[in-house]
């Protein structure tokens, strides 16, 4: 290919979540039947399984979907998905009964006006912090839905994301795509990557996939959807791997999938992570069923202790004999990511750029946001893709940094000392250099939107200041006279709130009334 020569053919090799989406969101802006369209093909293994213990997104995912062209109601039926309104996580600070909080989805109304933190601190300290400035804490306590039946398709009350069965989503979006959206589905075993030879300046690009009985499917963009392989980016160009178990311990997990008792138990309205003595308990509510798994580090604590805290967490829910049936899949990762995820003309999507634990479900917002920015920056032409691809690997590095400090800093905050695992996360040489100067700045002042000046940042302000607070971390009174600090604009989005809380507890339905009513819309 010519640096000339437009974009006009793009490989997406590997299925999955990070193939589906990436090829759905390109193909819902490029292929248009226009002299300027863009011809997108998916090569799949048939016979590469998707982990299947059930995901969880942010809200991002409602603009996905609508943009790719899928119905919500269509989507939380045939994905057996739920609403998720945010994390709860139990026992991180201090490991006893009443060790809880919440990181919920909307950010605080009048959050840009006023220091609502300053005004908690002073009249409300005593109370949660996200039960204070938010109502969507109190609604994931009672496990109340974002919405009302008649609320339209992406629409909510409360900002929510969704929990689905990534196994289920996978296959709708490749019916979808396929069928409505005019993506080539290739099912094949990719056999070698053949480049492209010569001295001109594209040299060492990729020029095509060569696979078992399709043979070779050349392209101009090649997306590396391999997973944990990265079978392009990885294994063709050697793109080294930065190893990330120095931050964040967490290596490996042990899943299992559970039944409700009956079909109108209780859904959960957030994904649950319960705190171990070497990592963590995730519980994510599906409509047909619970994924559970223990996500722990190997050097603190061997597979059979893990798997017998497992079981002893399953056992309190569902008994003994069903905490005794279940056969848990074991999985490894290597927490890190690659050194550069746009190399000639090929981008890696998913866990063939990288993977880091599931703590905040940030593995399919990575998805979306890789995925988007594709497609918005698409390349013209060859010489065009050199420009886009050093942009896309400062702006995901970026990225990148900011996920791993904000996991970090659920660790950095906690008062466990029961397990080295706990205090080995609070050594100053575990934390990113950064994050140790923002905790200082924290001191002071609370997280604003002068510590995350991006456009379009990872974690929001707000979001900080959720797990701050919730861990207890304390940040000093201020006396100012900075309208900011005025409590008496604290005190009106304090007293707004709670008639906001008594409205959606008196007219909200709960996630399992509003998940069985949407399925029984489109039988």
């Amino acid at each position: 290919m010519s640096m000339d020569k437009k974009i006009k053919k793009i490989v997406v090799v590997g299925g999955g979540s990070a193939g589906w989406i990436t090829a759905g969101v390109l193909a819902a802006d490029h292929c248009n039947n226009s002299k300027d369209s863009v011809e997108i093909v998916l090569i799949e293994s048939p016979n590469v399984d998707t982990i299947g213990v059930g995901e969880g997104t942010w809200p991002s995912m409602r603009n996905t979907l609508r943009k790719i062209g899928i119905s919500e109601l269509e989507f939380i039926v045939k994905c057996n998905a739920s609403f998720k309104q945010g994390s709860k996580f139990i026992g991180w600070r201090n490991g006893q009964d009443d060790d809880f909080y919440y990181h919920p989805f909307m950010v605080p109304d009048g959050f840009t006006q006023t220091d609502l933190h300053a005004g908690w601190q002073a009249k409300a300290s005593k109370a949660s912090y996200a039960d204070t400035v938010n109502v969507q804490s109190h609604i994931c306590q009672v496990g109340l839905a974002p919405k009302q039946p008649a609320t339209p398709n992406y629409a909510g009350v409360c900002n929510y994301g969704y929990h689905l069965d990534a196994g289920k989503f996978a296959s709708l979006l490749q019916q979808h795509c396929t069928t409505k959206l005019q993506v080539k589905h290739v099912v094949d075993h990719v056999e070698k990557v053949i480049p492209v030879t010569g001295n001109g300046a594209n040299q060492g690009d990729i020029a095509a996939i060569s696979c078992k009985m399709s043979g070779e499917i050349s392209g101009d963009l090649f997306i590396d959807c391999t997973g944990s392989a990265s079978l392009l980016l990885g294994k063709h160009y050697n793109i080294p791997f930065i190893d990330k178990k120095d931050i964040l311990f967490n290596d490996s997990a042990l899943a299992v999938q559970l039944p409700y008792p009956n079909s109108n138990s209780p859904i959960a309205s957030a994904t649950l992570s319960t705190a171990q003595p070497a990592g963590w308990i995730w519980d994510i509510g599906l409509s047909s069923r619970r994924g559970v798994g223990h996500t722990y580090s190997s050097t603190h604590m061997d597979d059979d202790k893990a798997e017998q805290l497992l079981r002893d967490y399953i056992k309190a829910s569902h008994g003994e004999e069903v905490s005794n049936k279940v056969e848990p899949r074991k999985l490894t990762f290597r927490p890190g990511h690659r050194e550069k995820f746009w190399h000639k003309n090929c981008v890696a999507v998913g866990m063939s750029s990288g993977f880091l634990e599931p703590l905040e479900a940030s593995a399919l917002a990575l998805i979306e946001w890789s995925a988007k920015m594709i497609s918005e920056q698409l390349p013209v032409n060859r010489s065009h893709m050199t420009l886009t691809s050093e942009r896309y690997n400062d702006k995901f590095l970026y990225r990148w940094a900011r996920v791993i400090e904000f996991l970090k800093l659920h660790y950095v905050l906690s008062e466990r000392n029961d397990s080295p695992y706990w205090l080995d996360n609070k050594l100053a040489s575990t934390i990113p250099p950064r994050l140790q100067q923002l905790l200082q700045l924290w001191q002071h002042q609370p997280p604003s939107h002068y510590d995350f000046v991006q456009n379009d940042e990872v974690f929001s302000s707000a979001s900080y200041q959720y797990v701050l607070y919730g861990m207890n971390f304390e940040t000093a009174a201020r006396k100012s006279s900075n309208n900011l600090s005025r409590f008496d604009l604290t005190d009106k989005f304090f007293a707004d709130n709670q008639l906001k809380l008594q409205k959606c507890l008196a007219g909200l339905p709960t996630n399992r009334q509003l998940v069985n009513y949407l399925a029984e819309q489109l039988k």
